[in-house]
């Protein structure tokens, strides 16, 4: 014979001003472990997101990131070259030859400035990211030391506007667009003319290559001919798995920090169900006698306690991810990653999988908080409980 669920249920309500104290404090530990993963997934889904799995991105062999590599111009001619790269409408191969340089800007309404990503662009890679659609303004023209914005940077660091002027390598720029990449990496850049950006910064050589196959199965083929050739020293990766590299370490660490911070949070509100636990039993003292003697077995008792300490850490699970809901109406900057330290936008990201993990790190909580108060009420003897009515 088992106690009914409902017996747990209605000793929380009767209790509601020590359930909703202690519901609470689990809650904020589920909503700061939420917001950790909302925030190492929103990061990440952007910058893999920012990838195309049909291309190909050719770097320095041992670069990691577009910032520390080179690609020579003799060696991007070669690779132009290549019948695998697939020709756009226009009949022009499908190959950005791109330089990638960081410069620091001011943020809005604050002294603070931070690293932006300045990319020279050439007219492919316009085409090789058909997510980016300009939302004010127009395209540059290719030439001039014109520049369009992602939104990403335009509405966090100041004099974005359209027909403003940027000075960055000792010229000025004019900015002539704002565009919007979606939830990409591209969002948190400034474009302009390959071979405007590349004197502006002294440089002779571009910093990578992003071709499209004209058949995504050919990538291994393309990928050894150019690791394998004498005359290069460079290394080929799909552009998505290029990205998803980016995120992991920036990720990893998000991770690593957030949990040690929830972990340590949580065993506060662990003591707090605890105590909570043990005072119920200690206050119901004659109520578990009776049922004793009513014919439930210890383990009905025990059960009956941990089913309650479970539902209060439930209850705090679903607080806590209720209100780290709201964070994905939030967006934030950090830098992309620990190779470039450039600033990037991105939405944290709420996933059933994250939900659920909430919510079994929530009932664990509970369970931890309520296992030696109910062994506690379990082993209390019938004639002493009875004694306390």
């Amino acid at each position: 014979m088992a106690i009914p669920f409902s017996y747990s249920f209605r000793n929380l309500w009767t209790r509601r001003l020590t359930t909703a104290l202690t519901a609470g404090g689990m809650a904020l530990v589920v909503f700061v472990f939420a917001a950790v993963l909302m925030f190492a997934d929103g990061f990440q889904k952007t910058l893999v997101d920012t990838g195309s799995y049909d291309n190909v991105i050719v770097m320095r062999k041992g670069s990691g990131s577009e910032m520390q590599s080179y690609v020579l111009q003799g060696d991007a001619s070669l690779i132009e070259s290549y019948p695998e790269i697939a020709i756009g409408a226009s009949g022009a191969k499908l190959i950005a030859k791109e330089s990638v340089v960081l410069i620091n800007m001011m943020k809005k309404g604050s002294d603070k400035s931070a690293n932006v990503i300045i990319r020279g662009i050439t007219g492919s890679s316009l085409v090789l990211r058909p997510q980016l659609k300009i939302i004010a303004g127009r395209m540059p023209r290719l030439g001039t030391t014109e520049v369009i914005i992602g939104n990403g940077i335009a509405n966090q660091f100041q004099n974005c506007e359209i027909n403003n002027v940027l000075h960055f390598g000792m010229r000025n720029w004019i900015v002539v667009g704002i565009f919007d990449a979606g939830k990409t990496g591209f969002s948190s850049e400034v474009w302009g003319d390959v071979y405007q950006v590349m004197p502006a910064f002294r440089r002779t050589v571009y910093s990578a290559l992003t071709f499209r196959l004209q058949d995504a199965a050919n990538f291994q083929k393309v990928k050894d001919k150019i690791e394998s050739d004498p005359r290069m020293t460079l290394a080929a990766k799909r552009e998505v798995k290029y990205y998803q590299e980016q995120s992991e370490s920036t990720a990893k660490f998000i991770r690593i920090l957030g949990m040690t911070i929830t972990i340590i949070f949580s065993l506060g509100a662990i003591i707090g169900a605890m105590i909570t636990m043990y005072a119920a039993v200690a206050n119901r003292t004659n109520e578990i006698g009776t049922l004793r003697a009513l014919g439930f077995q210890r383990r009905n008792i025990l059960a009956a306690f941990l089913i309650e300490s479970l539902l209060l850490g439930f209850i705090g699970g679903c607080i806590g991810l209720f209100f780290a809901s709201f964070m994905q109406n939030l967006t934030i900057s950090t830098f992309m990653s620990f190779q470039s330290f450039s600033t990037l936008a991105f939405n944290f990201k709420l996933s059933a999988r994250i939900i659920i993990e909430g919510l079994l790190f929530s009932t664990f909580m509970g369970f931890i908080g309520g296992f030696l108060p109910a062994i506690r009420a379990s082993r209390l003897n019938i004639v002493d409980a009875l004694r306390a009515i």
